[in-house]
């Protein structure tokens, strides 16, 4: 069996992640490339993608296999029933540091990338590199997995807060 032959390493990658996020307290996010075949409230979707929260917390049945990632999940209030190809994960990574890895975005024109008959397809626009499942990128924040810190708050103008005196 030659590397062209053999299964992809992404779910593997997927389910690694997810097992190094929630051993450290992290919260695994995971971002997808929304085509027909992925199965999300649209109304979440913007730019053709949609970040999702994929914790023990706020999914319910996830099951990471080989060809989807499935489970179900309340948005606003609604449960609904989730499933991702797994071809379709660009990025698995945790909220608290950005620590993680973004995939290959799939070829465009690929049988998952196919318009609907009649239809255009709203991702035509996004480029698309060739799928390589060897080319893994690493997400991590400027400061070796640190958080920037946070900017202070403005100061109101006029120097100190004034005080209230009570008159009876």
């Amino acid at each position: 069996m030659n590397a062209l032959e053999s299964t992809s390493t992404r779910p593997y990658l997927i389910r690694a992640l997810y097992e190094w996020c929630t051993d450290n307290g992290f919260t695994p996010y995971v971002a997808v490339l929304v085509d027909e075949t992925v199965q999300v409230p649209r109304e979440y979707v913007k730019n053709g993608e949609i970040v999702l929260n994929i914790s023990y917390d706020a999914t319910s049945s996830l099951k990471l296999g080989n060809d989807f990632i499935e489970f179900k999940a309340r948005f606003a209030g609604t449960a609904r029933e989730i499933m991702v190809p797994v071809d379709r994960v660009i990025a698995i990574y945790a909220r608290e540091n950005g620590q993680g890895m973004a995939f290959p975005v799939p070829v465009a024109g690929a049988p998952a990338e196919e318009p609907a008959a009649g239809k255009p397809s709203p991702l035509s626009s996004v480029p698309a590199a060739p799928v390589d499942d060897a080319k893994v990128v690493q997400l991590v924040s400027s400061e070796e997995g640190q958080r920037p810190p946070e900017p202070e708050p403005p100061k109101p103008p006029g120097g100190p807060r004034p005080a209230l005196k009570r008159v009876k």
